[in-house]
């Protein structure tokens, strides 16, 4: 009968035990039994040939070129929180929804601001009632302007053929002075008007602005994680409503020793093999390399030291990928990620992209 893989290992292991544990004898039995030395030896070469037979048998051995490395997959999350204080009006999402960039999240009531808003306007409307007797007052004061020139022009005449006092002409010219004046100060009150509409419509623009936030929207689509507020409560700026993850922004953290770190490049193709679908190969690009080193001290003084910097990785999950099975996406659950260091090595059988029909 031919054996399983993992029942002759068994066999095979069960043969070493029993070997190892043979009572120590001398010639004298009749038998010949190693020494301490020898057991040990033994054991060590019976003890790596099974740990081999182990990695060969799941996979773990790597052709060269080749990095695996355990990882977890991630994705990128966003936040969405209230800008103004209020009241939540209603949360419309539950825990684990999907939604839509541009959906509503949540509504938050503030009657104050709205109550603001009804004094803004109020205020346009009076600066504009403003401005409008400006302009009519200017329009009297050009007409008074042009009488009193007028008579200016004609009591010049009058004096120069001694037909008028030069007391009744300076009078004349008093007043066409006054009616300049007159017409300038109607003229700033108009400006006035006019910087009073522009400011009182800014703060209706301040407030209108203010109320559309007050209506929390989704900024991209993706999942809902946790919903951190309920309807009915009183929330400050800032306060956290909702934590949604950006299914379309998936990937998977690696550490990568120094070594092998160093060989990789932005862009490189990556495999990943997440635990609960180990049928299934997941495309990948690396999109990150970090700068600094992971686990150790920044400056290390001995090439010893210097083996053991560990990198963090990102491998970006395919977005054509992720399009179609963004609703299959679960984060925090770990797997395998797969670089090469060597981009002309062709990828295995068993890495080879295959992804749920």
């Amino acid at each position: 009968m031919k054996l399983a893989p993992f029942a002759f290992v068994t066999v095979a292991i069960t043969s070493a035990v029993a070997i190892w544990n043979l009572p120590a004898a001398v010639t004298g039995g009749g038998r010949f039994v190693p020494a301490a030395h020898a057991q040990q030896d033994l054991h060590k070469q019976l003890q790596t040939q099974f740990h081999t037979l182990i990695d060969k048998l799941r996979g773990v051995d790597m052709p060269a070129g080749i990095v695996k490395t355990n990882g977890r997959v991630e994705a990128t999350q966003v936040d969405i929180s209230a800008k103004y204080p209020g009241r939540l009006e209603n949360v419309t999402v539950q825990e684990g929804d999907e939604v839509a960039a541009g959906r509503t999240i949540a509504v938050i009531s503030s009657p104050e601001y709205e109550a603001q808003l009804r004094g803004a306007q109020a205020e346009v409307l009076r600066a504009k009632q403003a401005l409008a007797e400006a302009e009519a007052m200017i329009a009297s004061r050009q007409s008074d302007q042009i009488a009193a020139k007028n008579d200016l022009e004609r009591g010049r005449d009058l004096v120069a053929k001694g037909f008028m006092a030069q007391q009744v002409f300076d009078q004349r010219l008093n007043k066409a002075q006054e009616t300049d004046a007159a017409l300038r100060a109607a003229q700033a009150a108009r400006e006035q008007a006019q910087f009073a509409i522009k400011t009182a419509e800014a703060e209706v623009d301040r407030l209108e602005a203010i109320l559309v936030d007050l209506k929390l929207v989704a900024p991209r689509s993706g999942r809902v994680q946790y919903k951190i507020s309920q309807a009915g409560e009183v929330v400050n700026a800032g306060t956290r409503i909702v934590t949604m993850l950006d299914l379309h922004d998936v990937y998977m953290t690696i550490y990568i020793p120094a070594a092998q770190a160093g060989q990789l490049s932005l862009g490189d193709e990556a495999r990943i093999i997440i635990d609960p679908l180990p049928q299934y190969v997941v495309p990948a690009t690396i999109s990150f390399v970090a700068t600094d080193a992971q686990f150790t001290p920044k400056s290390v003084e001995t090439a010893d030291e210097r083996q053991k910097l560990m990198f963090r990785v990102k491998l970006q999950i395919d977005p054509k990928v992720l399009e179609q099975y963004h609703t299959q996406v679960k984060t925090g659950i770990r797997g395998m990620g797969f670089v090469r260091t060597d981009t002309a090595i062709a990828w295995p059988a068993d890495l080879v992209v295959k992804l749920p029909q």
